[in-house]
């Protein structure tokens, strides 16, 4: 068996596929059943560091002792080894073989209490316009937004067209691409390089959400300057980018942002006082999050957002280098 640790998920695996099981925090929650022909027959056993519903674990597991999931897709693309988990509260992405979640879609709520939360603030604090996903995954980010933000219009980009025909048939990427007709909000899936210059619109972003990950770590560019001021000149003026920073390569007693290489990126590109972070607790991933531009008035942007996050928008600050 062997173990890999990432944001915002830890899954182990082990080659015992005679009895699979799922776990969460060492405890068995789940045996997984797999298709009759799996593609990947390996055991999960999954430790999260960031609770799986709403409710606390101790909660969840006080409702109830197991939860069964059973893969529902697996298919290996160009990009990616494809799994969609179901239970009979949720659906999980999985990427490759670090088991990474990637996207969590609850059937019943659209708040995950990780990370993800962190983007429905965005809107609340940049212009009219459109707005980019950057790493659409299975579109746990873009069903957020269109929930609490249903005029918004998303271009939500991703690499691998193989994964977005599977998040479409299972993940409900298709629903979210039928235009709100009384708001006016649409999910439009763009397939290509999102570092590429053709990852744009014309006119610019009004904000764009960055949610890169490859084997478990954020992509290596994102930890380049460079990177970041091209992204720049894809926004719209007074646009801003929030970030998903992931986690420390090397673990501290600090949590200070110095430690996170895709914040010090940012920092160089746009300067200390137009780079602002915060990081998530343990229980809600840990992940360092960033956004760009200056800081807003944070009495106003609580006023302005979901009930869940007005206390959250309150703990952002800026790097100040």
């Amino acid at each position: 068996m062997f173990c890999l640790s990432h944001s915002p998920f830890l899954i182990s695996f082990s080659t015992q596929i005679n009895s699979p099981h799922f776990y969460i925090n060492g405890t068995s929650l789940t045996s997984i059943s797999f298709p009759s022909k799996p593609l990947i027959n390996v055991t999960k056993k999954l430790s999260l560091n960031s609770s799986f519903s709403a409710n606390s674990l101790a909660e969840q597991h006080h409702q109830e002792e197991e939860e069964e999931y059973r893969v529902i897709t697996a298919t290996k693309s160009e990009y990616n080894d494809i799994v969609i988990l179901e239970s009979q509260n949720s659906k999980v992405l999985l990427l490759d073989d670090t088991g990474n979640i990637h996207s969590i879609l609850y059937k019943h709520q659209k708040w995950t209490n990780s990370y993800w939360d962190e983007f429905c603030s965005l809107p609340a604090i940049i212009p009219n316009g459109p707005v980019a996903i950057y790493g659409l995954g299975g579109g746990t980010v873009a069903h957020q937004l269109l929930e609490f933000w249903p005029s918004l219009v998303i271009d939500g980009w991703e690499l691998d067209e193989i994964l977005i025909d599977r998040a479409r048939m299972f993940l409900g990427i298709s629903e979210l691409e039928m235009p709100n007709h009384s708001q006016g909000g649409i999910l439009r899936v763009c397939i290509g390089d999102v570092l590429s210059p053709s990852a744009s619109v014309e006119g610019g972003y009004a904000g764009i959400v960055v949610d890169l990950f490859s084997n478990g770590e954020v992509l290596p560019q994102l930890e380049v300057a460079e990177t970041w001021l091209e992204m720049r000149d894809k926004l719209m003026p007074n646009g801003r980018i929030m970030v998903n920073c992931g986690g420390v390569k090397v673990k501290q007693d600090s949590s200070e942002w110095q430690l996170n290489f895709t914040i010090k990126a940012l920092c160089e590109a746009f300067g200390g006082d137009y780079v602002h972070w915060k990081k998530m607790p343990e229980n809600e991933s840990g992940n360092y999050m960033a956004f760009t531009g200056p800081l807003p008035d944070l009495d106003l942007w609580s006023e302005s957002v979901q009930e869940k996050l007005k206390s959250a928008v309150r703990q952002w600050k800026p790097c100040q280098l």
